[in-house]
C-alpha cells in the first residue's frame, strides 16, 4: 500500500494555504485500489461522498484481487461483457501501450504474480519461471469487439498503472459537472489540482523524497493538471542485501533497475500521467527525452540515484527545487 504519510503530507501542503470567505471547504477520503485517497474541495458537501462512490465503483471493476470484479472475471473466463468504464479505460491504455513501446503492458499480471507483489508474499523467482510467465505478456493478446473483451495465451490484466489516473479523470469531470469552483483530489500518489486555490494562485504539489517520503525534493506549481508519481521507494522487498522494487520492466519480466528512484508527470490527463510515470521510470532519463521530444503533450520530472532531479523544459517556472541534497537539469527539447 501507497506511503501513507507521504500522501497525507501531500495534501497538507496543497491545502494549509488555503483561505476562504466566500467558499464552503469540505473533505472527503476513501481507501480504494491499495491506497489511501483524500478529497478537498470547494462547493457542495454532497460532491464528497459522489467522489467516494465513484472510485469504489472503479476499484471493484478494475480490481486483481477482487474475485467479483470484471478484471479478475476477464483473467479467469478469458471473456467477458465488459462495463462502459473498463472498455474506455482498455481502449486508452491499449493505444498507450502502442505509443510506448513495450516499457508499458498492461498484461504484465503474470509476472507480477511471480514476483510476489500481488499478495505480498514476495519471491525472486527463478529466469525460468520468469521466462515462462513472460510468454503471457502481450497486450496483443488483448482484443475488444463491441462490449467483448477477450484474451488469448493465457494472457491477464493488470491495470494497475492506469487506473487511478482514469478515476483522477472522472474526479475532475465529476467536479466540473457539480459546479465545484476549487479542488485538490489526491488519489494515493495521483493528485488532481482542480482550479486555482480560492486565493487565485497555484496549487503547489510536493514530488516526495525517495529517500524520505514525507518529505519533497520541490514542488510543482500548477491549475488544472494531474500530477502522477511513481517511485521505486513505493513498494519493494529486500533478498539478500539487494532491493527489488514493484515496478517491472515487460520486456525483462524483472524490477526496473537504472538510476531513476522517482518519476512525476504532469499533464491534462491522468491515464497518461498514470502510465507515463511507470513507462518512463522503465525507459529511464534518455528514454524519457527522447519519447517527451516525440511526444511533447506532458511535463516530467525525474529523480535519479545520483541526487539529479530532471525536469522537462516546459515546467521551468513551474517546478520549485527545495532539497539542498539534489541539483536541478533542465532537459530541453
Amino acid at each position: 500500500m501507497k506511503n501513507f504519510v507521504k500522501i497525507l503530507s501531500v495534501l497538507l501542503l496543497a491545502a494549509l494555504t488555503l483561505s476562504s470567505c466566500s467558499y464552503e471547504k469540505h473533505s472527503a477520503s476513501a481507501e480504494a485500489m491499495d491506497t489511501f485517497m483524500k478529497f478537498e474541495y470547494y462547493g457542495s458537501e454532497e460532491v464528497g461522498e459522489k467522489l467516494v462512490s465513484d472510485v469504489k465503483k472503479l476499484d471493484s471493476m478494475f480490481s486483481t484481487t477482487d474475485e467479483k470484479s470484471e478484471i479478475s472475471s476477464l483473467n479467469c473466463d478469458k471473456s467477458i461483457q465488459a462495463s462502459p468504464e473498463t472498455l474506455a479505460l482498455l481502449a486508452k491504455s491499449l493505444e498507450l501501450c502502442k505509443k510506448l513501446g513495450g516499457s508499458l503492458d498492461v498484461t504484465i499480471l503474470p509476472v507480477v504474480e511471480k514476483w510476489g507483489f500481488l499478495n505480498q508474499k514476495y519471491r525472486v523467482p527463478s529466469s525460468g519461471e520468469i521466462d515462462e510467465a513472460l510468454k503471457k505478456v502481450d497486450y496483443h493478446n488483448v482484443s475488444v469487439s463491441g462490449k467483448t473483451v477477450r484474451l488469448k495465451n493465457n494472457a491477464k490484466l493488470d491495470l494497475g498503472a492506469v487506473a487511478k489516473g482514469y478515476a483522477a479523470d472522472r474526479g475532475v469531470e465529476l467536479l466540473r459537472k457539480n459546479k465545484v469552483s476549487s479542488a485538490v483530489l489526491n488519489y494515493g500518489g495521483t493528485v488532481a489540482a482542480y482550479g486555482a486555490k480560492p486565493d487565485s494562485t497555484d496549487w503547489k504539489i510536493g514530488i516526495a523524497n525517495p529517500d524520505s517520503p514525507s518529505d519533497f525534493v520541490g514542488f510543482v506549481s500548477c491549475r488544472d493538471k494531474i500530477v502522477a508519481t511513481s517511485g521505486g521507494y513505493e513498494r519493494y522487498f529486500e533478498k539478500n542485501g539487494k532491493r527489488y522494487i514493484h515496478i517491472l520492466d515487460p520486456k525483462t519480466g524483472c524490477p526496473a533497475d537504472n538510476e531513476v528512484t522517482s518519476v512525476s508527470i504532469i499533464s491534462d490527463s491522468g491515464v497518461l500521467c498514470d502510465a507515463l510515470s511507470t513507462a518512463l521510470f522503465v525507459s529511464g532519463v534518455q528514454g524519457a527525452k527522447e519519447y517527451h521530444k516525440a511526444s511533447p503533450d506532458f511535463g516530467f520530472v525525474i529523480l535519479t540515484k545520483d541526487k539529479k532531479a530532471y525536469i522537462s523544459a516546459d515546467l521551468e517556472g513551474s517546478f520549485t527545487l527545495k532539497s539542498e541534497d539534489y541539483e536541478l537539469k533542465i532537459l530541453g527539447n
